[in-house]
């Protein structure tokens, strides 16, 4: 791997870093042809204060994690480089900080390495001998697409399990048999987690993921998805076969998602937004199970969901409230869940300005991601964007609507100028003149006036 010339002095002309590793993510995104975004250093042979002592003749140095034997240090052109001392951890309670934490200078590398999550994260390179260690296989298992636990001590911490769902959709990995029966085994312990990290872990599925089924199938695969019940429910979930010939309704959300992150409106999209559309989609069928059964249609039996974009809207609540999912997020994906039918319908500008009102504060181009994604989970029928979309956005378009809500011309302000006077009588024009105009009764503050006027004469 490529080490950063600023790192690499560092470390050859440190005394204190003669035995000194770069370690777990950097290494492995290296194998992977991926780019190196952080860079972390695990340090032998020499307790704290030496480490922060021959750090600090190179640049500013941050105590952020002083009782785990972690140092920050800030290069020249503001580059950061996270150091640690080799310490044992050894579980002292439940839940995912149930750990004591004690530094060991004269711990080995191999020891050291097995305290890590999966194999992929147990390698360690060396940069003086430009030699990747490897004590667990991780380089077969990255090279296999295995995720495998180092040790049996993987069962201490339950967050790995959720480390093991991200994981493995972004970098379409399948869980080793016994790694899978050790998350099992623990699966109970899921509660013990607090939301913050168990939120920390979606949101990376839901930002990184090349893959994004490989998570929900490792997750499924562990039993760790009866945790999700909103989830767990879909597997048990039939569709028509004649309109979803790949399966249920799980199987079809992992098509749907994998499907959303090779568009490139998911691609272009900021890291908020790229988790937006990957809930929006993760659950956009979670009402089907509520509402799913067997009818006669033209003839013929069925099964059929009648009603399950609403249905959706209300199930989607238990899983932001077991994430607590901020706001902001809250707010944007219920209208896409709630609207994720609409490209089944015959477009008027009237109906276009109904939609992007009805949306707020989501916008008609994150629904129509949202709904070319469900078009194209549907293997083997043709992943094409459909008709009803294209369509959408053409009408979006010229009315300019397509990545925002109409706003009202008619204000407060204008009908003090007709001689209204401020009061419950003028909020009632207000929003009858704001429902006149997505009718297309005026395009303009004069032909509001005018609409005014015609009504009050």
């Amino acid at each position: 791997m490529t080490v950063p010339p600023f790192l690499s002095q560092v470390l050859s002309e440190t005394p204190g870093l003669r035995r000194a590793f770069l370690v777990g993510g950097c290494v492995r995104d290296s194998l992977l042809n991926k780019p190196v975004k952080d860079f972390d250093i695990e340090v032998f042979g020499v307790d704290y204060p030496e480490l922060v002592e021959g750090l600090e003749r190179w640049g500013r140095v941050d105590l952020v994690g002083k009782s785990f034997g972690v140092a920050k240090l800030t290069g020249p052109d503001r580059e950061q480089f996270d150091f640690s001392i080799a310490r044992r951890d050894s579980k002292t309670a439940t839940g995912h900080k149930g750990f004591s934490i004690d530094l060991d200078p004269a711990l080995e590398p191999r020891d050291a390495a097995a305290r890590r999550d999966y194999t992929l994260n147990a390698l360690m390179f060396d940069p003086r001998s430009g030699e990747v260690l490897d004590f667990f296989g991780g380089r077969r298992d990255l090279e296999a697409g295995i995720l495998r636990h180092t040790s049996d001590a993987f069962t201490e911490d339950p967050l790995r399990v959720l480390r093991g769902m991200q994981f493995a959709s972004r970098f379409g990995l399948v869980g080793a048999p016994e790694t899978l029966e050790l998350c099992r085994s623990i699966r109970q312990t899921h509660s013990e987690l607090p939301a913050e990290r168990v939120r920390e872990e979606w949101f990376k599925w839901a930002s990184r993921s090349v893959k994004p089924s490989l998570g929900l199938r490792f997750l499924a695969d562990s039993g760790w998805i009866e945790n999700y019940p909103e989830l767990e429910v879909m597997l048990r979930t039939p569709q028509d076969p004649e309109w979803h010939p790949e399966g249920n309704v799980f199987i079809h959300t992992g098509h749907c998602l994998d499907a959303l992150v090779g568009l490139e409106e998911w691609r272009q999209a900021d890291e908020t937004g790229r988790i937006v559309l990957s809930l929006a989609v993760l659950l956009h069928d979670v009402g089907k199970p509520q509402v799913t059964h067997e009818a006669e249609r033209h003839g013929r039996i069925r099964i059929v969901s009648p009603g399950h974009e609403e249905a959706g809207v209300t199930v989607a609540e238990g899983f932001f409230n077991r994430l607590g999912l901020p706001n902001v997020m809250r707010d944007r994906v219920p209208p896409l869940i709630r609207n994720h039918m609409a490209c089944h319908r015959d477009w008027t500008s009237h109906a276009v300005r109904k939609l992007a009102r009805r949306l707020e504060p989501e916008n008609i181009a994150d629904l129509c991601t949202v709904m070319t994604a469900d078009h194209m989970g549907r293997p083997p029928r043709p992943a094409i964007v459909p008709l009803g979309v294209v369509e959408l956005l053409q009408h979006a378009g010229e009315l300019r609507l397509k990545d925002s809500a109409p706003k009202p011309i008619l204000l407060g302000r204008h009908l003090l100028e007709l001689g209204w006077q401020p009061g419950a009588e003028m909020g009632e024009m207000l929003k009858a003149a704001f429902e006149a105009q997505l009718e297309g009764a005026f395009h303009d503050v004069d032909g509001a006036k005018s609409w005014v006027n015609g009504k009050t004469s």
